[in-house]
């Protein structure tokens, strides 16, 4: 609604969204979506299509798009299909590939391809210019005004109450709700005030540009392909295939040691392309746009993410370095539970929930970011030019009340949070439990073993725990569940964690305990695949065994169980299958 207040020009609405990218239009579409009629505002610095960096997805993402109802757009976009990607990182120089789903079966995909079956597990390299203008126009098909070419001169505020936005033109919007999706930019964050801070000792800078004609490391069916990850001496080089003739390629570095060099931005990038011999391999006959761009690569999270009648969503609150390509996910997630947050808020002006929907989103998000920083940290750690991390990781144990070796935290970082991570089963980003020891494996060239095959009596550990509620988004609606909070872990009730816990409340014996989870799933046949209950029961319980919640103790007289400690998977291993040949050599 438009109206003039002398001869000023108001805007009103119920929520006014800065910033258009896949954070602004997600939460824009999911409330267009569940309220229809509703008021929302979309404001745009830029004008669309435009280039934006980081490129890359993880699959959590497509479950998003899809409930937001845009899937079949995005999929005929023609985006590669990321199946997963190369790696030279660790100690062992040789390429190891974690891969989504086996390029076997991917190989069987008629594109386009509906959200169903093996597309769950897989993921897009989309083209910014091209996603971000389709999930915006796909918000306005649904009822949200987009204004693009619209810059925020000013944020009116009363304390920590946005009063309004001004706008360049002269003109005001007034809302109930203000929402910064603006990135790194944080036009609400510093308006009002919100420090920020590293979280970590990274302080990296990333340069890109775009390549055409670059060939693909591997292709994959029609249009699979990995991503590339090179680690060099001083830094690393992403290789991100956005379309048939379209590359992003950008070299992240520490800060300090590009500053050593003493070059410029386009010296030091096409230098590290030139002495990566795989990368300089697939450019040979490509031609670069030619305008290397360069960014503060640096995480950080918020002191809170919101106030009376404003939210941070997406990388405003909080942005975790870009090695494990969850910036996009993270951002998407967010502003999900933000647009579920806001269909709560906007339905009752007297929500009795109103702090603990506001408290636990902010929650949320900002635990997510802090988790992938940490495994960040992780990651770098195994490097041999950043080896000092793991010292750092040995002062995030010490805030969670553990005493390591640098060595031993950093192992253990790599093995926590799963609770964390997902209300109902165990997972880090794209890691389940077993995949995240093939990870150990090939950077450190030792087995991740399994507490659980050492340990055969399990004890439920609830001490100094606080029960509390926690907020599960589903089809719209934020259901309430229990979940105990000790410190910065959290067990949830839901999903195989309940289970879990419920049986622990009868039983500690493996043995017993084992039986008594295939029989609530209905028998042996469960244990078949990959993510079924008896598995997921297993990883859960090795989880809650790595933070706390389960003492874990040996009975000589009881029997153990046998958790295969394969140095390989399907998932993760090394890199033999970029000739179709030799896939099919290894099936």
């Amino acid at each position: 609604m438009i109206v003039r207040l002398n001869s000023e020009t108001v805007h009103e609405c119920e929520v006014a969204i800065i910033g258009g990218g896949p954070a602004g239009s997600t939460t824009a579409a999911l409330l267009m979506k569940y309220r229809p009629g509703s008021k929302v505002l979309v404001l745009e610095k830029e004008k669309f299509p435009r280039d934006h960096v980081g490129e890359s997805q993880l699959p959590a993402i497509s479950a998003i798009i899809d409930e937001m109802g845009c899937w079949d757009e995005i999929e005929n976009a023609g985006f590669p299909l990321k199946i997963g990607a190369t790696y030279r990182w660790g100690k062992n120089p040789e390429l190891w590939n974690f891969d989504f789903a086996p390029p076997s079966e991917v190989e069987k995909l008629s594109r386009p391809t509906p959200y169903e079956g093996l597309r769950h597990q897989t993921a897009f390299q989309v083209d910014r210019a091209i996603y971000d203008e389709i999930l915006l126009r796909h918000a306005e098909s649904l009822g949200a005004e987009a204004r693009q070419e619209t810059q925020v001169t000013e944020v009116l505020r009363d304390g920590d109450r946005v009063e309004g936005l001004r706008l360049a033109d002269g003109s005001t919007v007034v809302a109930k709700y203000y929402i910064d999706a603006t990135g790194h930019v944080g036009t609400l964050r510093r308006a009002m005030g919100v420090e920020t801070r590293p979280e970590t000792k990274l302080q990296n800078v990333a340069f890109w540009d775009y390549w055409e004609d670059a060939d693909w490391a591997i292709e994959v069916g029609s249009g699979g392909t990995r991503v590339q990850v090179m680690s060099q001496a001083a830094g690393w080089i992403w290789f991100i295939p956005l379309g048939p003739t379209r590359t992003s390629i950008g070299y992240v570095v520490p800060a300090d040691h590009y500053k050593g060099l003493g070059v410029s931005v386009e010296d030091c990038y096409h230098e590290a392309i030139r002495n990566d011999d795989r990368i300089s391999a697939l450019v040979k006959n490509a031609t670069p746009r030619g305008m290397v761009e360069a960014t503060k690569d640096w995480s950080f999270t918020s002191s809170r993410g919101h106030g009376e009648n404003w939210f941070l969503v997406g990388e405003s609150i909080g942005f975790a370095d870009p090695i494990l390509a969850a910036g996009m996910t993270l951002a998407h997630t967010g502003a999900r539970e933000l647009a579920y947050t806001l269909l709560e808020l906007l339905d009752s002006d007297e929500n009795k929930d109103a702090d603990w929907l506001k408290d636990s989103l902010s929650e949320g998000q900002l635990r997510r970011v802090k988790q992938h920083i940490r495994f960040a940290d992780f990651w770098y750690a195994s490097n041999g030019q950043f080896t000092d991390l793991q010292d750092h990781c040995a002062e995030i144990a010490r805030e969670s009340g553990i005493k390591m070796s640098p060595e031993a935290a950093w192992r253990w970082l790599a093995q926590g949070g799963f609770t964390n991570e997902n209300s109902s089963t165990p997972a880090l980003g794209t890691c389940d439990l077993p995949s995240l020891k093939q990870v150990i494996w090939v950077l450190t060239d030792k087995k991740g073993d399994w507490e659980l095959n050492h340990k055969n009596v399990l004890k439920l550990n609830l001490r100094n725990a606080e029960r509390k509620l926690m907020p599960v988004y589903t089809d719209g609606k934020i259901k309430r569940e229990d979940c105990w909070v000790r410190g910065q872990n959290r067990l949830p009730m839901t999903g195989i964690f309940k289970v879990v816990v419920d049986i622990l409340a009868q039983e500690s014996r493996i043995d017993r305990i084992h039986k008594m989870v295939v029989e609530y799933y209905g028998g042996p046949s469960s244990i078949e695949s990959h993510r079924s209950p008896i598995k997921l029961a297993v990883q859960a319980m090795e989880a809650m065994i790595n933070e706390g919640w389960i003492i874990a103790k040996v009975d000589k007289k009881a029997g153990k169980m046998s958790i295969n400690r394969p140095e390989e998977n399907a998932f993760v291993h090394l890199n033999r299958d970029e000739d179709p040949a030799a896939r099919k050599t290894m099936e």
